[in-house]
């Protein structure tokens, strides 16, 4: 992505990123800062807007596994997976098809209580969520700086926590939290 951008006269590369990044995994989020931060974009929605988005002239797609895959290997090794935010994918709203499919392999939960979803995106995801028999999650979804240090600012319900464990074959009980 920085030699993309590079290319397109965007004055940036590896070491402003990797700075920001500090120890951490790099990723989008530290483009975008350091994009504003050399002056090439006001704030970091646009440069995801306008630069590093799927569509845009920096963005570069990226291995993923496929969802309903990456559910059957979570369930196989005892774990319960949930979706996160799925109205704020990279590729925009995730399908209901393809949520119906995940959950027909063992999907746990959808995250809906995301500080980014508005009321009519939590709504549709809670009846999504209750129409399939799974779980309705929240999450701060916090990145520090990059999102505005909103942890804590959603959560999932004790009892949605409890029924996530229990829908993990061989859960060890928490201790601690």
């Amino acid at each position: 992505m920085v030699d993309r951008l590079s290319s397109h006269g965007i004055p940036i590369n590896w070491e402003i990123v990797s700075g920001i990044a500090g120890d951490g995994v790099v990723g989008r989020p530290h483009i975008a800062r350091a994009m504003v931060q050399i002056g090439a974009a006001s704030d970091v929605q646009e440069v995801f807007d306008l630069w590093i988005s799927p569509g845009t002239p920096g963005y570069v797609h990226r291995y993923a596994l496929e969802p309903v895959r990456a559910v059957e290997l979570v369930r196989a090794a005892g774990g319960v997976a949930v979706i996160a935010h799925p109205a704020r994918g990279d590729e925009g709203p995730q399908p209901v098809e393809l949520v119906e499919r995940m959950a027909a392999v063992g999907l746990g939960g959808i995250e809906v209580d995301h500080p980014m979803h508005d009321r009519t995106e939590r709504e549709f995801w809670r009846g999504v969520a209750e129409s399939l028999s799974i779980v309705a999650t929240g999450s701060s979804d916090d990145h520090g700086s990059l999102t505005g240090h909103r942890l804590g600012c959603e959560t999932t319900d004790p009892d949605a926590l409890e029924a996530l464990i229990a829908g993990a074959s061989g859960a060890v009980p928490l201790t601690g939290v």
